[in-house]
Parts: structure tokens; sequence; C-alpha cells
């Protein structure tokens, strides 16, 4: 059986909060025999992958329960549970990726918004190719990763997409530490290649670059770098994720991505405009040529 991911955790979350008050056995019992307790418990563990016709008769039912289930809400949790059987693009690379990394892009793709600050490098959906082979090579702490270098700079680049496709691209909304934007690379064009990309990404309409300058006052984005992934009107859905040097951490729970969403908008008010933040990376990317 294959570990639960971030997808079928949080269907399984609102699937169980829709529940309420009643026992699995109620519910089981409520639906004529359309479910069994056993099957209701595995849609809110995540132990099994739903299918998409048992959670739509499953939100009818909580319906005719009294539960409120609007129409975007069954829309975004049939999407959840018919793109959780669906095979990405990533799929192919499943040699080479953990299955955690896997959830981060299959999040990224089904995602409306992502909000990401980042104390020490530029984000990866913003990163060239260059910049992102460095970045993989010189923070690879394993044999087995500098062997796959190669492949994990065309998946990043891949992940890319999810910004200039034509239905609908993703809102990106990015700060990030002045340091990570003067660090030095033995090739000088890197950097100064890396830090146009910024600046020509920044002025697509979905996309924002904030920069938080180095003498900025303490602030909590200096506990570590974080992503939220934003799912539309439905804030119970979204999800926060960090990323260490061995791993990536995902929060679900509602009160904590709380935390994490309070946290950014504090980051968004100490940060530079947009505005004076490309000013200020087209100053520093001057030193870079």
């Amino acid at each position: 059986m294959s570990a639960p991911t971030v997808r079928r955790r949080r269907l399984g979350a609102k699937l169980r909060a829709l529940r309420g008050e009643m026992t699995l056995g109620e519910v089981a019992e409520a639906s004529g025999g359309k479910f069994i307790d056993s099957k209701l418990s595995r849609m809110e563990t995540a132990k099994s992958a739903a299918k998409a016709k048992d959670v739509e008769q499953l939100l009818d039912l909580y319906v005719e329960l009294g539960r409120e289930v609007s129409d975007e809400l069954r829309a975004a949790l049939v999407t959840l549970t018919k793109e959780g059987g669906q095979r990405g693009w990533w799929h192919s690379y499943r040699g080479v990726l953990t299955p955690v990394y896997e959830d981060l892009i299959s999040l990224e793709a089904e995602a409306e918004s992502v909000s990401t600050w980042q104390l020490g490098v530029i984000p990866g959906l913003l990163q060239t190719s260059e910049y992102a082979r460095e970045i993989i090579r010189t923070t690879a702490m394993s044999e087995a990763v500098e062997a796959r270098v190669d492949a994990l700079v065309e998946v990043r680049l891949a992940r890319q997409s999810v910004l200039t496709r034509d239905n609908e691209p993703l809102t990106l909304w990015a700060i990030i530490a002045e340091q990570a934007l003067r660090s030095t690379c033995e090739d000088a064009s890197v950097m100064h290649e890396q830090l146009g990309r910024l600046l020509s990404m920044g002025k697509r309409p979905n996309i924002n670059v904030q920069v938080l300058r180095a003498d900025a006052p303490l602030h909590a984005g200096q506990m570590g770098g974080f992503t939220l992934l934003g799912f539309g009107p439905h804030a119970d859905l979204d999800v926060a994720h960090s990323e260490s040097l061995t791993s990536i951490l995902y929060i679900e729970d509602q009160n904590p991505v709380a935390t994490y969403r309070d946290a950014w908008q504090r980051l968004t008010s100490a940060a530079e405009s947009v505005e004076a933040s490309a000013e200020l990376i087209t100053e520093i990317r001057k030193n870079k040529a």
C-alpha cells in the first residue's frame, strides 16, 4: 500500500470535518448500505485513494444530513480526488524524485497561489537552469543526489510551467532575503543571469517579487524559509511547507497554517515594495556583470 499523499490527507481531513459529531457507523447506517464504516475510515485517514464517485455520493449524503457543502467546496474535493488518480509529467522521474518531492510538485500543479519566503536562495519556481544546477550541486549531501543533478535540474525547470500555462497560471508571490541576491558563484554570469530572470518574471501579472533588506529589523522569517500553497476560497485546504537539507516538512493543520499565514503577512509589510525591490535587484545585478 502506498503512503498517503498530502492531497489524500487534505481530502480525508475535510471529509472528517464534515462528519462532525456522527460516528462512522452512524454515517454508514444513514447511507443505506452505500458505505461501510471501514471504507469511510480509509477515506478519512487517507489509507486508500478515494474514488470521485464515492466522494460525490458521500457529499450528497452530508447535504441530506444538514451539512453545508457549497458548489465550490464540492468542486475542490472532487478535483482533489480525480487528480489524485492522474499521472502527472513528474511520474516519468519516479526513479529520481522522492515521494515528498512528488507531493510538492503535484500541489504546485493544483494550487491557485504560492506565497514563498526564501532566506538563502532564489525560489525554485524562478531559478535559471545554471543557478538551479549550482544550488542542487552545492547542497547535495549524498552521492545519490550528486548522481541525479541533471535530472533534478530538468524537474525544477519543468515545475515552472505552472507560471506560464495558458489556463489560469499560478499566482506566485515571492519574498527573498537580500543576502540571497548577493550570493556569489564561481562564474559571475550565473547570478547576473539569475537576477535578470527575477526582473523579467516579476513583470508578469501573476508574479510579485519583494526583497527583504539585510538591515531590516528582526522578524519571524529569520527562523527559516517556508512556502504557503493556496487553494482558493477554502483556506482549510491550504498547506504550508518548509525544506531542509534532507527533508520537506508539510504543515496541514489549520492552526499552524494560520500561523505561517500571519508570519507571511508580516514579512510582506517588512519587505521593500515590488517597485523598490525591482530597483534594488537592478542595482545588485549591475555589480554581477
